[in-house]
């Protein structure tokens, strides 16, 4: 349900790639289905001062190119409720923004949650939430960062202490939009719900875990973010790790924030600090250096591969493999469990025993098993028995960062990720920040990535590429 309470949801950056791509459709998407209070208002900020008309213009053109049917449909009562000022910055005044958010309020009436959504470049993360803090903007807001957040260990802690310098943590939401997936909390349910799957889940049954998100497209759209990152900084770190955790972890006492919260912790802090040298590759797809805005003799990775191991007794010895890249040979979302089988049965080979989650759309289940061959003589076969989740009635899926959004109105902490789990992510990422950084192997536009990423997968091979 909606909540009551009028709200002032202020957008900085919102004339940003991020803002057009995922927030604006994602608000009018909850403008469609009735999951936005009667009273409030859309504040957005910018560097660029425009007039409320022109950012109507922008939301429009943005959920026309970026949104799908229903979050077009939200577009005209959405553009009821917006405003524009000026950008926040930590050596500004700040004088435009607490102005406009007094008057909004006194329009609006009433107890008036704020949310103050930052869909700006990581850099700009501290000085917002000093000029924040600075013009007495903090008490009882609701902030989201989104990822990365933090380059480093170091940064991490750094921002991190700047935050809970100007919030206390029950405000602050750090948003993955993998975690809102609502095919990746399928996860939750597939192995807490079902015990065909859940007496399986450990290292007695699974051979490897692949989490696999493989990539058409290129990054010519935002080349000068996407170099200064590359794919081991801006996917494994943040959504891949992520998704480990949450297939990896213990069961939770409940399915509710802290303890969800709490059960990704404890797994992350088991994750083992990556091995450079044998446990990850790094490629460039060929051409990547054409762009513009990226240097001729540039080192940034487009594509990583890593080999995960998870030191806990359920996991030990499984490796967790790990691929992202762009102008790769197919786009995917997925989570595969590879089963142990014996090598042949009545004297033939035994198929594939795979469990499969797309977390792509609304998410697919896949079951391959060993069957027998129809016929007249004993021959084994494989089988795959395909579950679409959006055919399960009744029921509509929302978009994740839809969802997530919706959990920021009414507090829901339950997908967001916390201090102590993204320290620990840092810690078994940091071996790849060092001296022992591989560099980044050539591979072909339309490929599944360098072939010595390979090496990682036997002795059961990629799924995806097979």
């Amino acid at each position: 349900m909606a909540p009551t309470e009028p709200l002032i949801f202020v957008l900085h950056g919102a004339r940003g790639d991020l803002a057009k791509r995922m927030v604006l459709p994602a608000l009018a998407t909850l403008q469609r289905r009735g999951l936005l209070p009667p009273r409030w208002a859309l504040l957005g900020t910018g560097r660029t001062p425009i007039s409320s008309h022109d950012f109507d213009v922008l939301l429009r053109a943005a959920v026309e190119e970026f949104g799908d049917d229903e979050a077009a449909e939200g577009v005209p009562e959405l553009t009821q409720h917006t405003a524009y000022c000026g950008d926040v910055t930590e050596d500004d005044s700040a004088d435009e923004l607490p102005g406009e958010l007094d008057r909004l309020r006194e329009a609006l009436g009433g107890d008036v949650t704020v949310i103050h959504y930052l869909a700006v470049p990581p850099s700009s993360f501290a000085p917002i939430t000093r000029a924040l803090k600075k013009a007495g903007l903090t008490d009882g807001v609701r902030v989201v960062y989104e990822k990365p957040y933090g380059t480093s260990l170091e940064t991490f802690r750094e921002l991190d202490a700047t935050a809970h310098d100007a919030f206390d943590e029950e405000q602050v939401f750090r948003i993955d939009h993998f975690l809102g997936k609502e095919a990746t909390q399928n996860l939750h349910v597939l192995r807490f719900a079902n015990e065909l799957f859940g007496g399986i889940w450990n290292r007695q049954h699974v051979a490897q875990v692949q989490i696999d998100v493989p990539e058409t497209l290129d990054v010519a759209q935002r080349a000068e973010f996407y170099d200064a990152t590359g794919a081991a900084l801006d996917m494994l770190v943040t959504h891949l790790f992520q998704v480990a955790a949450e297939v990896a972890m213990e069961p939770p006492r409940k399915l509710d924030a802290a303890n969800l919260g709490t059960a990704r912790e404890e797994v992350i802090a088991h994750f083992r600090p990556l091995d450079p040298a044998k446990d990850v590759v790094l490629g460039q797809y060929d051409g990547y250096r054409d762009i513009d805005g990226v240097p001729d003799d540039s080192t940034t990775d487009t594509f990583v591969a890593a080999r995960l191991w998870v030191d806990t007794e359920r996991w030990k010895g499984v490796p967790f493999l790990l691929r992202t890249g762009k102008r790769m040979g197919a786009s995917a979302q997925q989570v595969t469990l590879v089963l142990r089988t014996p090598d042949e049965l009545f004297g033939s080979p035994v198929g594939p025993n795979r469990v499969i989650v797309s977390l792509a759309g609304s998410g697919e289940l896949k079951v391959t098993t060993t069957v027998k061959k129809p016929g007249a003589f004993l021959e084994l076969g494989t089988g795959t028995a395909d579950l679409a989740l959006a055919d399960v009635e009744p029921g509509e899926s929302l978009p994740p960062y839809a969802g997530l959004l919706e959990d920021v109105l009414v507090g829901d902490r339950t997908l967001f990720t916390t201090p102590a789990g993204l320290e620990s992510a840092w810690i078994a990422f940091a071996p790849l920040l060092g001296a022992d950084r591989p560099t980044p192997e050539p591979y072909a536009v339309g490929s599944w990535g360098p072939e010595s990423a390979d090496r990682l997968a036997e002795p059961h091979g990629w799924v995806l590429g097979d």
